[in-house]
């Protein structure tokens, strides 16, 4: 296959892989064979850019939810009025709650790992 030929349909391979397709409908949508397809999997270089794209791809997920996150805490907190009904105002509770602590334990341990780390780097340096 042409190089440029193989890298349109490795790129087509890598979007419908990281977007969790099966190796045949990759293929199919990559116009290769499924042989291709597991052939291209074995390859470490084509494994690390596939990693790289589903970590490009987790992280704006992330971000996404990170920015409308704002929006659903600004929702639930008006879930609590008190002429919202008592149940939703019990569900819109819960939520926060589990949410808070949810989000705190996330804070805490980057905090932690964020101090192992510079801990590790300052071991390092003095080795």
């Amino acid at each position: 296959m042409p190089q440029r030929g193989r890298r349109n349909a490795d790129d087509v391979l890598l979007m419908t892989l990281v977007c969790g397709a099966t190796a045949e409908v990759a293929a199919q949508k990559a116009g290769v064979s499924r042989a291709t397809v597991q052939r291209r999997l074995q390859d470490p270089d084509f494994r690390a850019r596939l990693q790289e794209v589903r970590s490009d791809m987790v992280i704006r997920a992330a971000g996404t939810l990170t920015a409308a996150s704002t929006e659903a805490i600004k929702t639930l907190l008006a879930l609590q009025q008190s002429s919202i009904p008592h149940a939703v105002r019990l569900g819109a509770a819960r939520s926060i709650l589990e949410i808070g602590i949810k989000m705190r334990e996330v804070a805490d341990l980057e905090e932690r790992l964020t101090a192992l780390e510079q801990q590790s780097a300052l071991n390092n340096s003095m080795r």
